[in-house]
């Protein structure tokens, strides 16, 4: 009886043992998915940290170049307006040099009609 006795306590602690063998595994099985997971979790962050610093690289580079064609805008404005000021002043001396033209004109008609009528008072 104490043969028997001690052969189910041997075949309960074989299946104890057992038991904590498998679970051992078991927890091992999951520290290894649980570190895959954790490094590609970890190169997924690495990459996307490249890329915003690529993003943000670029985000300055545009920046700049935003500015840069800010201010050659500001240039071109500021030399378009220059140059539609010096075509108002030209517009304006074209038009008092025409008024002066027509009233050339004017004074030379009237001094052909002058001419004319003094040249025919004097042949009568």
């Amino acid at each position: 009886m104490e043969e028997t006795l001690k052969n189910r306590i041997i075949l309960i602690l074989v299946i104890l043992a057992l038991i904590f063998f498998l679970t051992t595994l078991r927890s091992c099985s999951d520290v290894q998915e649980y570190r895959r997971q954790r490094d590609k979790e970890i190169a997924l962050r690495f990459d996307l940290e490249e890329k915003t610093n690529k993003i943000t690289q670029e985000m300055a580079k545009l920046e700049e170049k935003i500015k840069t064609l800010t201010e050659e805008l500001d240039k071109e404005k500021q030399a378009h307006s220059i140059t539609q000021n010096a075509l108002e002043q030209e517009r304006l001396i074209n038009q008092s040099l025409k008024e002066e033209l027509d009233k050339l004109s004017r004074l030379k008609d009237k001094l052909e009609e002058d001419l004319k009528e003094a040249l025919a008072a004097k042949k009568r």
